[in-house]
């Protein structure tokens, strides 16, 4: 019998790694960096935090995409509306430092 370490030893060594990037370069037709707020919100949600991030001046479809990204890399829910981004609790530094990495100037509030 094997015991827990082992197992997941081989269950690792049978996934197959993704080569893909993990985070979208910046388009080359898009500005290259967006001035961004990150703030948190606890207003209207029965004192549950949400980190609001506003600011995007780029189609409406990419700062869904970019949502998208945020909400895989973090594991949390949220949306994109109206040319800005909600996530669920307060995940202003991570979402700040993947901005950063995706070449966007971010302010945290």
């Amino acid at each position: 019998m094997q015991d827990w370490k082992d197992a997941l030893g081989a269950l690792r060594a049978s996934v197959p790694v993704d080569e893909t990037p993990d985070m979208p370069a910046p388009a080359d037709d898009a500005p290259a960096r967006q001035s961004l707020i990150v703030l948190l919100d606890k207003k209207g949600r029965k004192g549950k935090a949400a980190t609001i991030i506003e600011g995007f001046s780029l189609p409406e479809q990419e700062v869904v995409d970019i949502a998208r990204t945020l909400r895989q890399r973090l594991a949390t829910g949220g949306s994109a509306r109206g040319g800005e981004i909600l996530l669920q609790g307060d995940r202003r530094k991570e979402a700040a430092d993947l901005l950063r990495g995706m070449g966007h100037k971010v302010t945290v509030r």
